[in-house]
């Protein structure tokens, strides 16, 4: 089974696809149609979507994610 991870970030009108098997990461086209454009009109209108996901958090470096970056003075949670 191929994983995969659509994201998309706040503030960010695009969408990636993460390919964890892969190790890649791409940005994707904006969906025309069905569940992903659903998904993708109720996030632009500020809903949070998950589907088989159990933790996304936005870093703000590579060095903050093995850093304790979800300590409360690591960056994620200081907003």
């Amino acid at each position: 089974m191929a994983r995969l991870v659509v994201l998309g970030i706040e503030g960010d009108d695009g969408l990636w696809v993460a390919d964890l098997d892969a190790g890649t990461v791409t940005q994707i086209g904006v969906p025309s149609g069905g569940a992903l454009k659903a998904a993708d009109d109720l996030r632009k209108a500020g809903a949070t979507i998950t589907k088989g996901v159990n933790l996304a958090a936005l870093a703000s470096s590579a060095d903050a994610v093995s850093g304790g970056f979800m300590d409360a003075s690591g960056g994620f949670m200081d907003k």
